[in-house]
């Protein structure tokens, strides 16, 4: 186990080094020349321009600076924004929170309601409830998001006016950021007015949350319902059904733990379909998180901010699938057995 441990954080290294490999080569693939990519050289005279261009090595060949953007890389200098000149990497931890809040209430629901309906459709093979979840969940997964978030926002917002079009909270309520997790902060904070803005919060959230968590419920269902079949055809199921158990008892007890177990371990890989979900999310709800973001910074070419999202983006995607995978290893001794039989 510990060889498998070492090899995955070594995957996570050279994933790592390629992804700043990439990032470090926009500062060299567009438009103008290289100093103009990473700092605002407007206004600037002679002396000046030399003196950014011996700051970030760009006399030097290629290796050498990307051995000193790799060293700023991990001492937290990740660059100004062109457009703001705000710096990158407090803008990046400031808007990180958002969008983690985003994913989480997404795979929340997806569990919620994935998990339970792939259960049922595993139960009930062939039958109404089986189709059912599978049309329902080939729908979701099919359906493009950015359609399928316009059809909310004129059914709930436009037409029925229940929800928010956009934003995270309203105007009206003002709560001092501690966590920069909004819910936790309204929830820690003292202001008289906390029970109506945790509903005006919710109310943001649902929108987004719902059209982020489609594609990885159909999954869920999928998955859980594949999973499921497969151990309800184990012998020790047919021996519990034969000592006259239910099938919902010996689904509870015994099926379902071990059916969700290479769910769980698939749900790493989701995360990656999550984050690419939440960049188109959030900028049709105006959400304020990493993936705006990241868009804001396409449109006005601001190469820090945009080597910045993309290497904080990738990394986590690759950090929580190499986490998840070592969990699930651990908690599953077959897959483990199976590892230590191809070593």
């Amino acid at each position: 186990m510990l060889s498998y441990v070492i090899r995955r954080i070594n995957l996570f290294v050279i994933t790592f080094l390629l992804l700043a490999i990439v990032a470090f080569s926009l500062t060299h693939l567009g438009p103008g020349n290289a100093l103009s990519h990473v700092a605002n050289t407007d206004g600037l005279g002679p002396g000046q321009i030399a003196a950014l261009r011996a700051h970030y090595h760009l006399d030097d060949n290629y290796v050498v600076q990307f051995g000193y953007y790799l060293k700023r890389i991990f001492m937290g200098d990740w660059g100004y924004s062109l457009a703001s000149g705000e710096a990158v990497m407090p803008a990046l931890l400031r808007t990180l929170p958002a969008t983690l809040e985003l994913i989480l209430s997404a795979m929340f629901l997806a569990l919620l309601i994935g998990i339970p309906a792939g259960a049922f459709a595993a139960m009930y093979r062939k039958s109404a409830t089986d189709y059912a979840v599978q049309s329902i969940a080939l729908f979701g997964y099919s359906i493009p998001i950015y359609w399928w978030a316009l059809i909310l926002v004129m059914l709930f917002s436009l037409k029925l006016g229940w929800l928010p079009v956009s934003g995270r909270i309203s105007l009206l309520y003002e709560i001092p950021a501690k966590t920069g997790f909004l819910l936790v902060d309204i929830w820690l904070s003292h202001v008289p007015y906390r029970l109506e803005a945790m509903r005006d919060a919710l109310a943001h959230l649902v929108m987004p949350t719902v059209v982020l968590a489609t594609i990885p419920t159909a999954v869920v269902a999928r998955l859980t319902r594949t999973s499921l079949k497969e151990v309800l055809k184990k012998n020790y199921i047919r021996a519990s059904r034969a000592r006259g158990w239910s099938m919902w008892k010996v689904v509870q007890r015994h099926a379902l733990h071990n059916a969700l177990l290479p769910v769980g371990r698939l749900l790493g890989l989701q995360i990656a379909a999550l984050i690419s979900g939440a960049i188109i999310t959030e900028n049709i709800f105006d959400w304020p998180g990493i993936g705006n973001y990241l868009i804001n910074s396409i449109y006005s070419r601001d190469f820090p901010v945009i080597q910045g999202c993309l290497l904080l983006i990738s990394s986590f995607v690759i950090l929580v699938s190499v986490v998840t995978d070592i969990v699930f290893t651990m908690l599953d001794p077959l897959h483990r057995k199976r590892i230590h039989a191809e070593s």
